[in-house]
């Protein structure tokens, strides 16, 4: 049995010396389903939406008053009553004497090894490091001068003497009386060759730089000519050829894909026309009632049912 339509809520009145606006145009009334369809929906939202939907909220209730009476009071007894002294215990009775026995042998191990091993250390190896140092120190400065003496008259005096006639001198004369004319010549000779070589290499590049202009000169003719009969050759094709075949593809499609589009255009928009026309007249006025008389009546009636179970505020 379908319920009746709901009326639509009445239009306050306008107030007084103000015109009321025009509404949109009333949607024309589509056709009321079958009796038949609204029993089956009902009866499937009744028979599998409300008892899923029970069913859920009701695990969801479950779950929090476990949480809330189960849950939470064993956390609080175990944290309270078995975690508290267990970590009491572990403090009290396992670190608190570890730590002692750490500073216990650290205290030990100061006083037993470290300061004896130290001032022996101190003793009988830096001690007479220090002293040892401070005589081979004396010593030094005592034997410096006359060390000075001896190095600077007996040793740097005749190696001096020596290496000036021995090897400055000869080196000396031999580099004036013999390398020296020798390295004048050559150098003399080697600036003649290279002037000589300098002439003939600017002498070839010049050649050679004529040849190449002349070459140039002869390829830049050569490529103008080539250039202009090419750009004539393609005016010539793009006048014979290009041209027509342009006119004759644009006579083509003028007068075959233009017509053809127009055809096709005025045969597919009244058919899309009609199909949007039929889709507003019956699909969108049967989802709506389908909604109202349905939908929102089974939502509002589990709503009612959660409510009055206490499932939801």
């Amino acid at each position: 049995m379908t319920s009746p339509p709901s009326p639509s809520p009445a239009r306050p009145p306008a107030p007084p010396g103000v015109v009321p606006a025009a509404g949109p145009p009333a949607p024309a009334a589509a056709e009321e389903p079958s009796p038949l369809v609204v029993a089956v929906a009902r009866a499937i939202a009744l028979t599998v939406v409300l008892p899923v939907r029970l069913g859920w909220e009701l695990v969801v209730v479950a779950g929090r008053l476990l949480g809330r009476y189960l849950l939470t009071p064993t956390g609080r007894f175990l944290r309270r009553w078995l975690l508290r002294p267990l970590a009491w215990a572990a403090r009290t009775l396992l670190w608190q004497p570890l730590v002692w026995l750490a500073r216990g042998v650290a205290w030990c191990a100061v006083w037993l090894l470290w300061r004896p091993l130290a001032w022996a250390v101190r003793t009988l190896v830096w001690l007479p490091l220090v002293w040892l140092a401070r005589g081979v120190a004396v010593a030094i400065d005592a034997l410096r001068r006359p060390l000075a003496w001896v190095a600077r008259h007996l040793i740097a005096a005749p190696l001096g003497w020596l290496l000036r006639h021995l090897v400055v001198r000869p080196l000396r004369w031999v580099w004036v009386r013999l390398l020296a004319p020798v390295l004048r010549v050559t150098l003399y000779g080697l600036a003649v060759v290279g002037a000589a070589v300098l002439a003939a290499l600017g002498w070839a590049l010049n050649v050679v730089g004529r040849a190449l202009l002349a070459v140039g000169r002869v390829l830049c003719l050569a490529l103008e000519g080539a250039w202009r009969l090419a750009g004539r050759l393609l005016h010539l094709l793009y006048r014979v050829l290009l041209c027509p075949l342009g006119w004759a593809l644009r006579w083509v499609w003028r007068h075959t894909a233009v017509p053809l589009w127009r055809g096709v255009r005025a045969v597919v928009g009244p058919v899309a026309r009609a199909v949007r026309s039929t889709w507003r007249a019956t699909v969108t006025p049967t989802r709506r009632w389908l909604r109202r008389t349905v939908l929102d009546p089974v939502r509002l009636t589990t709503r009612q049912v959660l409510t009055a179970l206490g499932l939801r505020r």
